[in-house]
C-alpha cells in the first residue's frame, strides 16, 4: 500500500480530493503502474517460452531434416522448459511447410527446422516461388551440414560411379533417378551435367520415398542424404557408389567422393532453424542461444554424427548473410548443371 500511495501522491496534488476524485486517482494510478510492468515485462521478453513450440519439418518422416529436428528438440525441450512438437509438413521442396510457418503469428512459437531447400535453393528451381527467403524468414540459427550419397539397390550391377556413367551414357533417357529435396535435384542435374548423360529424374516428396523405390526395383538410383545412406548400407539393402562434397566424408571415409570420378563435383546441404518476419529480437536470441548451446554437447554431436550431419551453430545475424549468399551460390549451380526453373 505505501508503495501504491507513494505513486500516488503526484497526482492526488492535481485532483479536487472529492468522492469521485479518489477513486478516479487511485484508478488511474492503478493503471499506470500496470502499463511499466507490461512494458518492463516486454523489453525482456516477457515469459517466452509459457506454451508448446512447433518445430514444422518440411520433408517426411526419416528425412535427413526430420532427423534432425528430434535429435534437437528433446534437449531444447528440457532446456527451454516446454515441450518442442515436430509437425511433418512435406510437399514443394519444402515450400509447403515453409508457407505454413510464414503465415505463422511472429512470436517464436512456430519455427521452420528447413534444409537449404526451403530457404535458398528453391529460389533457383521454382519459377514462381510464393515467398522471398530473404525477407519472410527470421533467422534463428544455423543447425549442421551435410553430403549426399549416389545411391544404388544392392545387387544392382552397377559397382562405381564409373559403371553407371558408362551404362547411362549408352541408354540415354532410359535411366532413372529420384529426388526429393532441392539439392538431391540439383545432384542428379549435376550428374548429367558433368557426365554429359540424359538420365531422367522422378520428384517426390521427399528422399526416403525415392529410396525405397530404389531399393523396390522402381528406380535406378537416388541421393540420399549421409544418415539414409548409411542405414541402408548397413542393412544390406543399398551399395554406395559416391559422396557429393569435394573430399570424402569423415562420417563414411570409405565411399569415394564423386569428385574422383567427376572432378567439379562438389555439393553440400545444410539445416537451419528459421521463424516468421518479425519475431522479436529477445525471442530470437533466447531460441538460438539455447540451440547453439545445444549443439555444442559432445552428446548432440555424437547423434547429428550418427545421421550424417556436422554441425554449424550459426547465430542469427551471421545466418542471414549466410543464406543470402547461398541464394546466390544455388542459383548458380543450378544455372550450371542446366537446370531450368520449374
Amino acid at each position: 500500500m505505501r508503495y501504491i500511495f507513494s505513486k500516488l501522491k503526484p497526482l492526488v496534488n492535481v485532483f479536487v480530493f472529492t468522492e469521485k476524485g479518489v477513486f478516479f486517482v487511485l484508478a488511474l494510478a492503478l493503471a499506470t503502474l500496470c502499463l511499466n510492468s507490461s512494458a518492463q515485462n516486454l523489453q525482456i521478453g516477457g515469459s517466452f517460452p509459457s506454451k508448446p513450440i512447433q518445430f514444422v519439418v518440411p520433408f517426411p518422416p526419416g528425412s535427413a531434416t526430420d532427423m534432425a529436428a528430434r535429435v534437437i528438440s528433446q534437449p531444447l525441450s528440457v532446456l527451454l522448459g516446454q515441450p518442442i512438437v515436430v509437425e511433418n509438413k512435406p510437399g514443394a521442396s519444402g515450400s509447403i511447410g515453409a508457407m505454413e510457418v510464414i503465415r505463422a503469428a511472429p512470436d517464436g512459437y512456430t519455427l521452420l527446422f528447413a534444409s537449404n531447400s526451403a530457404v535458398a535453393s528453391n529460389v533457383a528451381l521454382l519459377k514462381k516461388i510464393p515467398y522471398d527467403p530473404n525477407k519472410d524468414f527470421t533467422p534463428v540459427v544455423g543447425i549442421g551440414e551435410t553430403a549426399l550419397v549416389l545411391m544404388v539397390k544392392a545387387n544392382s550391377p552397377y559397382k562405381n560411379l564409373a559403371d553407371l556413367v558408362s551404362s547411362a551414357k549408352q541408354r540415354p533417357g532410359k535411366v532413372s533417378a529420384g529426388f526429393g529435396s532441392s539439392s538431391s535435384q540439383i545432384c542428379i542435374g549435376t550428374l548429367n551435367k558433368l557426365a554429359g548423360l540424359d538420365v531422367l529424374p522422378i520428384p517426390y516428396k521427399g528422399i526416403p520415398l525415392a529410396v525405397n523405390d530404389v531399393v523396390g526395383g522402381t528406380l535406378d538410383f537416388t541421393f540420399a542424404d549421409i544418415g539414409n545412406a548409411q542405414a541402408q548400407a548397413k542393412g544390406g539393402t543399398m551399395r554406395a557408389l559416391a559422396i557429393s562434397s569435394a573430399k570424402r566424408s569423415p562420417l563414411a571415409p570409405d565411399w569415394p567422393s564423386a569428385s574422383e570420378t567427376l572432378p567439379a563435383f562438389d555439393i553440400s546441404a545444410w539445416f537451419a532453424v528459421v521463424g516468421p518476419s518479425g519475431v522479436p529480437r529477445e525471442v530470437v536470441e533466447k531460441l538460438s542461444q539455447a540451440m547453439i548451446q545445444i549443439l555444442k554437447r559432445n552428446e548432440t554431436r555424437e547423434k547429428l554424427a550418427s545421421i550424417g550431419l556436422t554441425p554449424m551453430p550459426t547465430p542469427p545475424d551471421q545466418l542471414q548473410s549466410f543464406i543470402s549468399s547461398e541464394i546466390i551460390k544455388w542459383k548458380r549451380i543450378a544455372k550450371d548443371a542446366n537446370i531450368e526453373p520449374e
